[in-house]
This record gives C-alpha cells, structure tokens and sequence, in this order.
C-alpha cells in the first residue's frame, strides 16, 4: 500500500443561501416537502437540498430501514447518462441525486433552474461522518485498495470521535464480475448491518454495484464516493478549495494522473459543453422547459 499522508481535514460546510430559495422555493412548503424539489437537467432529475434537509431524509430512512442508495452526480457522471443505458437505469433506482461539482452548479444556474447546494461525495463523507458520529448511525467503509478503507474509517474516528465504523472490506480488483467474489462482498456488508456504507469504486462502476446490490445489503444508505477514501487518508490531495470554487478541480486531478484520466476530461467530459449549450438553446432561448424547481 501506498504511504499514507497526514490526516486531511474537511471542507467547511456550507451556509444556507436563503435569498436563492426565495427565488425558487415556495415559502410555504414543510421541510419534507422542500426536501423532495428537483430540477431536471440534460435529462436527469437532480434534488435541490440544504444539507439539513439531506441530514433529515437519512435519518428518517435509517430509522425506518429502508435500503436504498445515494447517487452525486457530475460533469463525467453526466456524460456517462447520455450515452450508457445501464448507468442510466441505476440512476433510476436511486432514492437521492445530489449535485456534485461546479461546473454542474453553475449550468443548473444558467439553465435558469439553480440548485441550491454542491453536495459532493469528497465532501459529505466528512459531514455525514460527522452528522453520524452525534446520532449515533454506524458507517462501512467499501472498496479503495486493500487497507485504505480500515484506514479512512480510523482516521474519520481520530476526527470525529464517537463514530461507530461497522466494519470495512477491500475487495480485489473486478471482484463484481465474479459471483462468488461478489457475493462475499455483498454478504460482507450486510452482515455488519451498518447504517451507512460509503463505497469508494469509481464511477461508473460503484452506482452500478450499488443499484445491483442494494436490496441484497439491506442498507438503509449507501453513497459512491469516490476517490474519497484516499483523500481521507491522504494518498492524494485533493485540490485546493480555490480551484474546486473555480471549477477547475478536474484539472488538478488531471495534472496528477494524466495517464488515466485524459481520456475521461479532454475527451468526453468536454462534449459536456457541446450538451449545455444545446440545453440552452432549448430551454432559454427558445423559451422551452420549466424553468422552476419542481415537486416530486
């Protein structure tokens, strides 16, 4: 395993912009009500939540023990939705679509539907860590190489003491197309019963396994995150909070692994802007559309 770095701290959490639900939230609606507002945008319906009202909904799940999984999409995750039916399909399954990255906050704003918060995987891994560790809801760390899932799960209790990590497991590499290394996987998680499990595969290959599996792991909440893990534990940095302001985080994950990521940026993720300028030619310039959040 890779040297581990010293413990990364988290991004502030964000403050409420009030003055932006005026514009686009109905005063009157309950907070479970607000809570179920979403746009849709480039095909996909993406929910507009504080990080209160997502705080409220995983814990009203978990009390409940509801299975089912949390889906952060971007700019990439976007791309991945126009063109693969099988990505496509686990979005559909999913019970939450937060918007993760920039670039998408500031489309959603342009298109003349603005969300409300960037809630990225990078970053809620500390929050609901954190939102975990004073309720009392216990988290498994899935996936990252072997080690670095214990590893993340330790240092996210060095942060926030009193978390229960319910276990964790990395499993080998292409495990999911392997029954018998699949079905240890699943059968892993589910045995520890956790409240959370944080699923650190990649995309598109963790909200695949997720889809598939989530009625199998009987998980109240499972979240893909990433590359998380490894900025938890420091075996990358993530950029700095200026470049991730600026939308320019994909570049700094670029310049560090050029080799597996050039394809990903330079290729498809730029048709993102061939899809937004379409987008916007037909919802504001040709006036079509909603232009308003709406109610699930």
């Amino acid at each position: 395993m890779k040297k581990l770095q010293e413990l990364q701290l988290p991004n502030e959490k964000p403050v409420q912009d009030t003055s932006q639900d005026k514009r686009t939230i109905t005063d009157t609606l309950q907070p479970s009500q607000t809570a179920t507002k979403t746009a849709e945008l480039f095909g996909m319906k993406i929910n507009s939540l504080t990080l209160e009202e997502l705080f409220n909904l995983i814990d009203k799940r978990i009390a409940e023990r509801e299975p089912g999984f949390i889906v952060t999409p971007n700019a990439d995750h976007i791309m991945y939705y126009q063109t693969d039916a099988d990505f496509r399909e686990a979005y559909h399954h999913a019970f939450l679509v937060l918007p993760d990255g920039t670039p998408l906050m500031w489309a959603s704003r342009w298109l003349g539907k603005p969300l409300r918060q960037k809630i990225s995987g990078s970053d809620l891994i500390y929050w609901l860590s954190e939102h975990a560790a004073q309720k009392g809801h216990s988290i498994f760390f899935l996936g990252a190489s072997e080690g670095v899932a214990q590893e993340a799960g330790r240092r996210l209790q060095k942060l926030y003491p009193g978390l229960k990590v319910a276990g964790s497991y990395s499993p080998p590499l292409g495990f999911e197309k392997d029954t018998a290394l699949n079905e240890k996987a699943a059968r892993t998680v589910q045995e520890a019963a956790p409240d959370i499990c944080y699923v650190a595969l990649g995309a598109p290959k963790q909200d695949l396994w997720n889809a598939a599996n989530f009625q199998t792991v009987d998980v109240p909440v499972m979240i893909g995150v990433g590359a998380s893990f490894d900025f938890v534990t420091g075996l990358q940095k993530r950029a700095p909070l200026w470049m991730q302001k600026a939308g320019l985080e994909w570049s700094w994950r670029l310049i560090k692994e050029p080799r597996r990521l050039w394809r990903r940026y330079l290729l498809r993720d730029s048709r993102f802007i061939v899809l937004f300028i379409r987008e916007f030619w037909k919802t504001r310039l040709r006036g079509g559309g909603n232009k308003n959040l709406t109610q699930d």
